[in-house]
C-alpha cells in the first residue's frame, strides 16, 4: 500500500475514464466507459450529464480496485467548453449537456457580431466569439428551458463546465469551483484580470449568481466524500495535457489527438494575442501566478476514424485503421476535409461541412482511411502554419510533443513530422492528459514539492523524424489548402 499514488478523472467526448499513477509516473491501474452522444438535429451533440457522473464514478472504483493501492489526492481532467445546467438543491441537470461540439448558438453568435461585441470579447478573454465555448451554450439553455432564466435569477441553479459537475457530486453539493484553466474557455472570464468579467456577463445575459468560484489547478478543492481522499488538482484536458507533457516553460508546444486535436503552445506570463485565428488561455496554474498558452483547435481529430468505424463500416474497430490505411501507398489523390462541425481554428467556419475530394473508380476504403489519417495531419499542421506566423521567426517551434489516443498511431505521427519537418516526439506516457491531472493533484497535496520536480517524470517512447522533402511537404500542404478554400467556397 502506498500513500503517494494519485487518482485521475479524465472525462472526455467519447469516454470517461479513471486511472491510478504511482509517484514517478507509471500507470498502475486504469478502468474505462463509452459516453453515448446524442445528436438531436444536424449540427447539435449532446451528453447526458448523469451518465457522465455515474460512468466516471464507476470507472474511479473499478481503477482503485485493480490498483490495489490507497490514494493521495484525485485529479479532475475534463472536456472543457461542455456546458451543465443543474439544480443546487436536488443536484440534477436541467437538461442535457451541450458538448463543445455543438453548433446551434451559430446564430447568436452572428447576431452578437453584427452588434459589434466581438472585439470587447475578443480582448477580455482571449477567444473568438464561436458556438465553441461555453456563453452562448449557457445562455442557449437559460433562454429554451422551461423555468430556467427565472429560477437561475434566484440562485437555485449552478453553471459549470464537466470539472465542476463532476466536483460538485464527489463532495456531494459542498463546493462549486473551477480552476482557471476551464474558467477561461467560457468566454465569461477575464484572463488579464483572472476574475469573472461583468462585462461579458451582461453580454451574454448570464446571471454571476450561476458561476462556480475560480482557483488555481492545483490545491485542496474539496473532499472526495466516497473515497475519503481531498481533490487536489483540476485543468481543462489540454491544459492538464501541456503540464503532463513536462511542457512548462514558453516556447514548448504539445498537440493532442483525441477526438478534436489540439496545439498549446506555453507562452509564460504572457498573453499573446493571435493574429491568425487562434486563441489566448490560461494554462494551468499551480498557484496564484498566472499562466497563458496560444491555442489551435481541430474539432474532428480522432473523431474521424470513429466515423470510419461507424458510419463508413470501413473497420470493425479504431486500432484496424493503420493497418487498412497501410495496404495502400497513398491516398490516391484523395484528400479529405472532415468538417463533420464545422472548421476550428484557424478558418473558424461554424457552417463548414464535410467533403472527400479527388475520387475516382480506383477509390477505395483504404485510400480513404489513409485520407482520413492525413487529415488530422493536415489540420494540425495549418494550426502550426498559424501560430509560427503569430510568434515570428525566432519563436518557431523546434519540436512537438504529442499524445493523445492516435498519437499511438506510427504512421499518422511519422506523415505529421513530414509535414511540419520537426521532430515529433512522442513520451512513454501518451495518456499524458490524466497524467497532468494527476501530477497537478499530486503538487496540491504535497506529494511533489514543485514543477520542477515533477518536469523530471516526462520520458520519450519514439522520436518521428521528418523524411519528406520540404518541396514535396509543401505541396502536400498546398493541395490541403486548395481543398480547404473548396468547402468554404460552398
Amino acid at each position: 500500500m502506498t500513500m503517494d499514488a494519485l487518482l485521475a478523472l479524465d472525462q472526455g467526448t467519447s469516454s470517461s475514464r479513471a486511472m491510478v499513477f504511482g509517484r514517478d509516473g507509471r500507470l498502475l491501474a486504469t478502468a474505462q466507459r463509452e459516453l453515448t452522444q446524442h445528436f438531436p438535429q444536424p449540427g447539435w451533440v449532446e451528453h447526458d450529464a448523469e451518465e457522465i457522473w455515474t460512468g466516471q464514478l464507476e470507472c474511479a472504483r473499478e481503477a482503485l480496485a485493480k490498483a490495489g493501492v490507497k490514494v493521495a489526492a484525485i485529479g479532475i481532467t475534463n472536456q472543457r467548453e461542455t456546458t451543465v445546467l443543474w439544480d443546487r438543491r436536488t443536484g440534477r441537470p436541467l437538461h442535457r449537456a451541450l458538448v463543445w461540439q455543438d453548433r446551434r448558438t451559430a446564430p447568436l453568435c452572428e447576431q452578437m457580431r453584427r452588434q459589434g461585441l466581438e472585439p470587447m470579447i475578443r480582448a477580455r478573454t482571449g477567444l473568438l466569439l464561436d458556438p465553441y465555448f461555453s456563453a452562448t451554450k449557457l445562455r442557449w439553455l437559460l433562454d429554451e428551458v422551461p423555468g430556467a432564466r427565472e429560477r437561475a435569477a434566484r440562485g437555485e441553479l449552478a453553471f459549470g463546465t464537466v470539472d465542476s459537475w463532476l466536483l460538485w457530486r464527489l463532495t456531494e453539493g459542498k463546493v462549486h469551483a473551477t480552476d482557471a484553466s476551464n474558467a477561461s474557455r467560457t468566454l465569461l472570464f477575464d484572463i488579464h484580470r483572472g476574475d469573472w468579467s461583468d462585462e461579458l456577463l451582461r453580454a451574454f445575459n448570464v446571471p454571476r449568481s450561476l458561476l462556480p468560484e475560480v482557483r488555481p489547478s492545483a490545491g485542496v478543492f474539496g473532499q472526495a466524500a466516497e473515497f475519503g481522499v481531498p481533490i487536489a488538482g483540476i485543468a481543462g484536458d489540454q491544459q492538464a495535457a501541456l503540464f503532463g507533457q513536462a511542457a512548462l516553460q514558453p516556447g514548448q508546444a504539445k498537440n493532442t489527438y483525441g477526438t478534436g486535436c489540439f496545439l498549446l503552445m506555453h507562452t509564460g506570463a504572457q498573453a499573446h494575442m493571435s493574429t491568425q485565428g487562434l486563441v489566448t488561455t490560461r494554462a494551468a496554474q499551480v498557484d496564484a501566478a498566472a499562466q497563458y498558452a496560444l491555442e489551435g483547435s481541430v474539432f474532428v481529430g480522432g473523431a474521424v476514424v470513429q466515423w470510419l468505424r461507424d458510419g463508413l463500416k470501413a473497420i470493425g474497430g479504431s486500432g484496424e485503421v493503420q493497418a487498412l490505411a497501410e495496404s495502400v501507398t497513398d491516398a490516391g489523390g484523395i484528400m479529405f476535409v472532415p468538417a463533420f462541425a464545422g472548421l476550428g481554428a484557424p478558418y473558424w467556419r461554424p457552417d463548414a461541412r464535410g467533403a472527400l475530394l479527388g475520387l475516382t473508380r480506383g477509390t477505395t476504403q483504404a485510400h480513404i482511411a489513409r485520407a482520413a489519417l492525413e487529415s488530422i495531419a493536415f489540420q494540425s499542421a495549418a494550426l502550426l502554419t498559424a501560430m509560427n506566423a503569430d510568434l515570428g521567426a525566432d519563436s518557431r517551434l523546434a519540436e512537438l510533443r504529442v499524445d493523445g489516443g492516435a498519437s499511438a498511431n506510427d504512421l499518422l505521427m511519422q506523415f505529421q513530422a513530414d509535414l511540419l519537418g520537426i521532430p515529433v516526439l512522442r513520451p512513454k506516457v501518451i495518456e499524458t492528459t490524466a497524467l497532468g491531472a494527476a501530477l497537478l493533484a499530486g503538487i496540491g497535496s504535497g506529494v511533489y514539492a514543485s514543477p520542477e520536480e515533477v518536469g523530471g517524470i516526462w520520458q520519450l517512447d519514439r522520436a518521428f523524424e521528418p523524411r519528406m522533402s520540404r518541396d514535396e511537404a509543401g505541396a502536400r500542404l498546398a493541395q490541403w489548402d486548395r481543398a480547404v478554400r473548396q468547402v468554404l467556397a460552398e
